[in-house]
């Protein structure tokens, strides 16, 4: 069997009162894309730079490819790129410099693919980068990041300051990237993003790592949406089992179902359902079921379990 990617046990870090990540059992294997999702505050940042070696855990232990994060860091370095949310470059060097020297220091570059690059992100590597929108560092992270080809990329907001044709182009490489069967943990806000590129997600909250899963294993977090019109009028289905939230329009129902659905079929089919829609829930919907919706200010209110 591979040696995971990334691995932890009972990884914790603690400042002072305030506990930012707790007991985190994660297992990332080679090759997988997994999304790591939570509200600002909620321990994501704190996990890579453990992963990372950046800092030292209170307690427990990482592995990056059988690697110890903490003692073994250089030679895991080497084997990973990051890019964080942030930029922080050399503002008196080029674009083209910045490249080279991120080159040299991961050891090993892809020259064409770093040119197919610049050109599919459209940066002008001749300008210094203090010139550089917050859009452009970024762009330049990602390009120094994906032209190593590394076997694991550490993604932190990698997106943040990208407008939507950029984002586009950054989704076609993380696809490449899982393709050639490189491994990708990337942690994002952009609940689409991590939708649409991720075999797997996580959730994290206040610290805690609270659902882990596919998509598909976490639809039990939110409930089935259930749309029929009916011929006639609309029968009771408050008595039927696993069905809440009943709405009533003239002959159409819309209504949630948590578990089977095959009491409500029952229903319906005796009932002269005209036109019946399903939708499962989405990635939003999954992350609203532990983090509630925002509430008038934006700030997330905390949904219940």
């Amino acid at each position: 069997m591979a040696t995971p990617a990334i691995k932890t046990e009972q990884l914790s870090k603690r400042y002072a009162t305030l506990d930012a990540l707790t007991d985190l059992d994660l297992e990332v294997g080679q090759g997988e894309v997994v999304g790591f999702l939570g509200p600002n505050g909620a321990g994501k940042t704190t996990t890579i730079r453990l992963l990372l070696g950046l800092i030292r855990p209170t307690h427990g232990r990482a592995e990056i490819f059988g690697l110890d994060a903490q003692r073994q860091s250089v030679a895991a370095h080497a084997r990973l790129a990051y890019v964080a949310g942030e930029a922080n470059l050399w503002p008196s060097l080029t674009g083209t410099e910045t490249l080279h020297l991120l080159g040299r220091v991961q050891g090993q570059v892809d020259d064409a693919y770093r040119d197919e690059l610049i050109a599919r992100f459209d940066l002008d590597t001749a300008k210094k980068v203090r010139a550089y929108s917050k859009g452009n560092r970024q762009k330049l992270q990602l390009i120094a990041a994906l032209m190593t080809r590394p076997d694991l990329l550490v993604l932190d907001e990698p997106t943040a300051g990208l407008d939507p044709l950029m984002e586009q182009a950054f989704r076609v490489c993380i696809n490449e990237a899982h393709q050639r069967g490189q491994t990708v943990f990337l942690s994002s806000h952009i609940l689409s993003e991590v939708e649409a590129l991720c075999d797997r997600v996580g959730i994290l909250r206040n610290g805690v790592l609270v659902e882990m899963g596919t998509l598909a294993e976490m639809r039990h977090l939110s409930a089935l949406t259930v749309e029929a019109t009916f011929d006639g009028s609309v029968p009771d289905l408050s008595a039927v089992p696993g069905v809440t939230s009943v709405e009533v329009a003239g002959n159409v129902v819309r209504c949630q179902v948590h578990g089977g659905v095959e009491p409500l079929l029952k229903v319906l089919a005796v009932s002269g359902v005209h036109e019946l829609l399903s939708r499962e829930p989405s990635l939003e919907e999954l992350f609203l079921a532990h983090y509630g919706a925002p509430d008038a200010e934006g700030h997330v209110v905390s949904g219940a379990r």
